[in-house]
């Protein structure tokens, strides 16, 4: 019976000191920060919308629901963006300067001490050397989370993509990771790349909204319209998003949106529409980026965007200052 007891204690003693095993948690300090927060959201929606963490007296902890491995996005008050890879059960130590987050380190597990050692080696690099870094380490490592999220950053969503060395860099990934949903995500997205293009027509697509009324590529003709893609657990998108409400509202009726709200619930979705006084389309169908028409119109990025005039794409993955000043100029 003693013995019994004395394992039942230490049981306890260990499970109180630990992190369930559905549970991620970050612990940390920035230095040069006494006050202040940021935001956290998942690449693939497994945190719900964005949560917030706030830091006091240089201090953080943040703690989330975590059934399988993911990436989370930290972005920070000067909206710079860090990965952190998180695992079930498993706690994660944070160390930044507020002044050069760039080269924040995270240990705790395999995944974050690789993502640091990147970090260190694009410390001095010049942009030629990062993309050249950034290929040989994903080859070097096809088998890693980081190996996705440098692929995606500096081949896929940055400002001059290389799409031809993003499949050869994925289809090595594919050997190692068979199993990983993700890749196959980007690979259907590289596939729909060549479907928009400037001058031509939308290819057909036919999708209900949130209300039950029916989208289609006709529609939009006759008009100047966007389509855009956003997500409440996306910070940048859920900026555009109020950007572009603003833009429709001094509009007068002479722009069309329709937007595709990459959301786990439509219920929630419907909700946040109403309070928002959203008036246009938005299309949700709970299957976040598995949404069908997201590969019909070649949409891979959270926000991301097509503009329209007269059913005809003018320009595509604009910044909301351009997509603000070319919309002006067509209407």
């Amino acid at each position: 019976m003693r013995k019994l007891t004395t394992l039942i204690l230490l049981t306890l003693v260990l499970v109180g000191c630990g992190t369930a095993g559905n549970r991620f948690k970050v612990e940390g300090r920035i230095l040069n920060m006494n006050q202040g927060e940021f935001y956290v959201y998942s690449l693939d929606g497994s945190v719900n919308g964005i949560d917030t963490v706030r830091v006091d007296g240089g201090r953080l902890a943040y703690e989330t629901v975590c059934e399988r491995p993911t990436t989370l996005i930290m972005v920070f008050p000067n909206f710079s963006e860090q990965p952190i890879f998180a695992e079930p059960g498993k706690t994660v130590k944070l160390s930044a300067d507020a002044s050069h987050l760039k080269e924040l380190e995270v240990t705790g597990t395999d995944e974050n001490k690789l993502m640091n050692k990147f970090r260190k080696q694009l410390a001095a690099a010049s942009p030629p050397e990062v993309a050249k870094y950034a290929e040989q380490f994903v080859l070097d490592h096809p088998e890693s989370a980081v190996s996705v999220y440098i692929t995606r950053k500096y081949f896929i969503v940055t400002a001059q993509p290389d799409y031809k060395k993003a499949v050869k860099l994925l289809k090595a990934m594919r050997q190692a990771q068979p199993k990983n949903g993700m890749l196959a995500q980007y690979e259907r997205q590289l596939a729909s790349l060549g479907k928009i293009r400037k001058g031509k027509p939308l290819p057909a697509f036919s999708v209900k909204d949130i209300y039950g009324k029916t989208v289609t590529n006709a529609s939009l003709k006759g008009h100047t319209a966007v389509v855009t893609v956003w997500a409440t657990w996306n910070y940048d998108s859920q900026s555009f998003q109020r950007r572009l409400q603003d833009l429709y509202r001094r509009a007068n009726g002479k722009l069309k949106i329709v937007s595709i709200c990459l959301d786990p619930s439509v219920t929630q979705c419907k909700r946040n529409m109403e309070r928002d006084s959203v008036k246009w389309s938005v299309i949700c169908d709970g299957n976040m980026l598995e949404t069908p028409v997201l590969q019909t119109l070649g949409l891979h990025e959270i926000p991301d965007n097509i503009l329209l005039q007269d059913g005809l794409v003018v320009d595509k993955g604009m910044k909301i200052k351009d997509l603000q000043k070319r919309i002006e100029s067509l209407i």
